[in-house]
């Protein structure tokens, strides 16, 4: 009950401001999106699983969600911007799935509409000379918060409660200035209408076992992109999180950088990156992270890529504290728990174009596990993209192999994922 009359608030809060728009002689403009999205995955073992079951102990999972963006000019430099999400399952869950993607916090067969719509962003921004201040819920973009950024591999982005300033007075450079202070987060079967702290990934360095550590307090981050450089773009990003430990106020520093070199007339690119996360406490140590790419276009409609990562065997993963992925070059659809903690991972990828019918990409990576589970990963992965009629379509397996067994003896898992996205 609570919850409706939240929501039913927060729509009539949306009517509202609609309305005083009008009257105020502002323009509203509309877009989202209509989102159609499966995926199913089984592994070996001793758990029973069918790929596409939608028994008990089935990993079968689905969404139908429409989303919806208003974004208005408030004149005087100010702007306004709102996303509204609706997430069901069209009842998929009858016969087909067992559990979603995203949700809401509610139950799946929940026929309740108000429990199945969350604002994700809500923000005003001011820009004044070249400086543009955003305050609200957000979305923070990978290229410029490379820790702490939107995901959009699941049916909607997370988002965060930021405050965001952005200049480019200085030439050929954007400075970027960020206060976060929590994130709905993403993952499968993620609540989306809970906001809360970042989160820490770290790693128990014997056993490989991720636990989640809460950023209590404040997040600030820096970041500086530079173009001044031909054919190079050049970013260099620190990060601060307090009260990491809370019961001592400890937090933690964090540093990333990224070198693109890329030209027109160059039938090759080239990205470096690297970085570091640092406890301020004693009995936590650092995580550094190196990585490598090279891609090349050997005929128009063919491109190939090359990359390599290593991390560490620090206390902290390498992943986005407000999601599941990962920074590195290496990251595709599924891998990223091999490649995020005390690991060395190559990765070989092709992409081919064939107009209109589609792209196919062939990718894979092998993980060397450098914990004491010793669980290398080759994960090899087929994807298809197309756009038909309006739709933009992904279709992908993922075959996923490792060298021993884990305590459920899996060692192998495939997965298929199915989406369909019509942008309006």
């Amino acid at each position: 009950m609570k919850k409706m009359v939240k929501m039913s608030l927060v729509a009539a809060s949306l009517v509202a401001t609609a309305a005083m728009a009008a009257d105020s002689g502002i323009d509203i403009q509309t877009s989202g999106q209509a989102v159609v999205y499966y995926n199913t995955a089984a592994t070996n073992g001793t758990a029973d699983q069918d790929l596409f079951g939608a028994n008990a102990g089935d990993n079968t999972r689905a969404n139908f969600g429409i989303q919806l963006n208003l974004n208005a000019d408030l004149k005087n430099d100010f702007t306004f911007g709102s996303t509204i999400n609706y997430l069901g399952t069209l009842g998929l869950e009858k016969n087909l799935v067992t559990n979603t993607m995203q949700d809401t916090g509610t139950e799946l067969d929940d026929d309740n509409i108000a429990d199945d719509i969350y604002l994700s962003q809500l923000y005003i921004a001011k820009k004044v000379g070249n400086t543009t201040v955003k305050l609200g819920r957000q979305e923070l973009p990978q290229s410029l918060s490379p820790l702490a950024y939107s995901e959009g591999w699941n049916v909607f982005k997370n988002t965060f409660d930021a405050a965001l300033v952005v200049n480019t007075d200085i030439p050929d450079t954007t400075l970027v200035g960020a206060y976060v202070s929590a994130t709905n987060g993403n993952g499968f079967g993620n609540d989306m209408a809970s906001f809360d702290d970042l989160r820490v990934n770290r790693s128990s360095v014997y056993t490989g076992t991720e636990t989640g550590v809460a950023v209590a307090g404040e997040a600030y981050m820096l970041t500086a992109q530079n173009k001044s450089i031909p054919m190079a773009t050049v970013t260099a990003t620190y990060y601060t999180l307090n009260d990491i430990m809370v019961a001592t106020n400890e937090g933690a520093d964090a540093l990333w950088g990224d070198i693109a070199i890329a030209d027109k007339e160059l039938p090759v690119t080239i990205g470096l990156q690297g970085g570091s996360i640092m406890p301020e406490a004693s009995a936590l140590e650092d995580t550094t992270a190196f990585g490598a790419k090279v891609g090349m276009k050997p005929v128009d409609a063919l491109s190939v890529c090359l990359a390599f990562s290593t991390v560490d065997d620090g206390t902290a993963q390498i992943r986005n504290l407000g999601g599941v992925k990962s920074p590195l070059y290496t990251q595709m659809i599924g891998n990223q728990d091999a490649i995020v903690w005390d690991n060395s991972t190559y990765m070989l990828k092709a992409a081919y174009n064939t107009g209109a019918y589609g792209t196919v990409i062939a990718q894979g990576t092998f993980s060397d596990d450098g914990s004491a589970a010793k669980r290398d990963l080759t994960d090899m992965e087929l994807v298809y993209k197309a756009k038909v009629s309006g739709f933009d379509l992904m279709a992908a397996y993922i075959y996923q192999s490792w060298s021993e067994k884990d305590a459920n003896e899996v060692d192998q898992q495939d997965v298929v994922r199915v989406v369909a996205r019509y942008n309006f």
